[in-house]
């Protein structure tokens, strides 16, 4: 490290030392200032703690939250910090309906959150609105609809479980290895969405995995870094720790780098190409459909937005539903029930891959992955701006250009949404007559809710299904972490475990 550099990373240092301590003493002094929006004549709301509150609670952001919204009295409370970040967090469902779907296109994504992800996501579909996101959304409904798509998904996951998955966990089991689970379906779940988006084979998790694990690790340092922006006391401090290339801003930019290098190789690879490749992925896909914005930056874009949807949320659902069910024995042998069931009524022996129609008769198991959804959503928290002052169902004021989100992980932990139990792992809760049914999903708004409704919900679902019952017929995992304790969260743009998922795997004697 040069002098430059050490005596800038310095100052820097000191800068926030210093914020830090006027925040801390000005504004818990100041504190009725802070606590009390002006009410404009609508019902006023608790503010979410002052600024010494989030800065000691960032660490547990969502349960320092969650307990927050439970006191409020309508699961709504008013946020601010400096830089007149002013803003709204919710876990009321009526407020999520107004937000998502009645009121919709007075709440975009707005600058805040597109210039925060920029960088990453660039154009793609996760980071723009109005007409750029209406074409996007229109080819992408149209393509996710197509038999094609869901068989050449279907193939693709079918591939990687015969071929890497089972096979790992096999090994793992004769040779006593541990396993971190989270990175496994990290892996899986990578090559898994790069096939499907790029029909490229990274083999992060076979192999030797050497073709896709720099762009895997880059991309997950790239989600991580990206989702922090968020988190700064002060709005625009990352600015300028990016103009002088320092700390977390400097390995966002060689992440970012790295990422787009390889997802620039493959779009011009397949540009070259396209005449005589078939229309299976998303790339040929949307390359056969985008005619005015094709350039190949936007289409690394769609791809990388698509990327982060296929990658991080599947393999953070799963990594919590494994763990729930290692306390819960009752709930796995339900699961293994239905799959016997369901084995013996198509002649199906342990290990066969399940077709389309089998995995939609497994409504057990689908229950239990979405409850396990429920109290840990793959993207725990969504933020949307507002363009013009507004007044929510619940009686809340809210202003042009502030911030609303709502927490997800909060809605799912609410006594006034699910019940006194609401904290309990209960998949019965989904079952009615024997059929996992659908919630409302301004209740439920894992997979979002309204014109942005996630595309690839089924999809999801079918990909979760045929991993979980592979998995569950032949293994069971010995966890190796602190008992009855919760691990900690690791907030990026998904939920992730810090530090891991550590297992022994056990081959099940049938």
């Amino acid at each position: 490290m040069d002098i430059t550099t050490a005596f800038l990373q310095t100052l820097l240092f000191l800068i926030s030392i210093s914020l830090y301590f006027y925040v801390f003493f000005f504004h818990s002094k100041s504190k009725n200032s802070i606590n009390t929006p002006r009410s404009h004549g609508f019902k006023i709301h608790p503010v979410l703690g002052t600024l010494p509150d989030f800065l000691l609670n960032r660490h547990r952001f969502l349960d320092w939250t969650t307990s927050v919204l439970a006191g409020c009295p309508t699961n709504t409370s008013v946020f601010r910090r400096p830089g007149k970040v002013h803003g709204v967090l919710t876990a009321n469902p009526q407020v999520v309906e107004h937000m998502l779907k009645s009121n919709f296109e007075n709440y975009p994504k707005g600058p805040r959150f597109r210039t925060l992800l920029q960088d990453f996501l660039g154009s793609g579909i996760f980071n723009t609105d109005g007409e750029l996101w209406r074409m996007q959304r229109k080819t992408a409904s149209y393509e996710f609809n197509t038999k094609s798509l869901r068989n050449f998904v279907m193939e693709t996951v079918n591939f990687e479980l015969r071929t890497r998955l089972i096979p790992m966990l096999e090994s793992a089991s004769r040779t006593e290895r541990v396993l971190d689970v989270q990175d496994v379906l990290e892996r899986f779940a990578f090559d898994n969405i790069c096939k499907v988006a790029f029909n490229v084979d990274p083999g992060c998790l076979g192999g030797d995995g050497t073709s896709g694990a720099e762009f895997m690790q880059a991309f997950e340092d790239a989600a991580t870094l990206s989702s922090g922006r968020f988190m700064y006391v002060l709005p625009n401090v990352y600015l300028i720790k990016k103009f002088l290339d320092l700390g977390s801003e400097k390995r966002l930019r060689k992440s970012i780098s790295t990422v787009h290098d390889f997802a620039d190789k493959i779009i011009r690879t397949r540009m070259e190409e396209r005449a005589e490749k078939k229309d299976e992925d998303l790339l040929s896909r949307f390359m056969g459909n985008v005619h005015d914005h094709n350039s190949a930056e936007f289409l690394r874009d769609i791809v990388i937005s698509f990327i982060l949807a296929g990658r991080d949320t599947t393999s953070s659902a799963l990594s919590w539903f494994f763990w729930l069910l290692s306390s819960r024995p009752d709930v796995e042998e339900k699961i293994l029930l239905e799959l016997e069931n369901i084995r013996k009524k198509n002649d199906k022996l342990i290990g066969d891959i399940y077709n389309f129609d089998e995995l939609r008769e497994m409504h057990y198991l689908q229950a239990a992955i979405s409850e396990s959804m429920r109290l840990y959503p793959p993207v725990p928290v969504d933020t949307k701006a507002c363009k013009e002052a507004d007044v929510l169902p619940d009686g809340t004021f809210i202003g042009k250009d502030w911030f609303i989100s709502y927490v997800t992980y909060s809605m799912g932990r609410m006594e006034s949404i699910w019940g006194k139990d609401c904290c309990e792992y209960k998949p019965e809760r989904w079952i009615e007559d024997g059929i996992c049914k659908q919630e409302n999903a301004f209740k439920f708004p894992v997979f979002h809710a309204g014109p942005r409704m996630c595309l690839g919900k089924d999809m999801a679902y079918i990909q979760m299904k045929s991993i979980a019952a592979s998995v569950l017929e032949r293994f069971g995992f010995d966890v190796l972490m602190e008992k009855g304790k919760c691990p900690e969260h690791l907030l990026s743009l998904t939920l992730r475990m810090k530090g891991g998922f550590p297992v022994r795997v056990k081959e099940r004697v049938v």
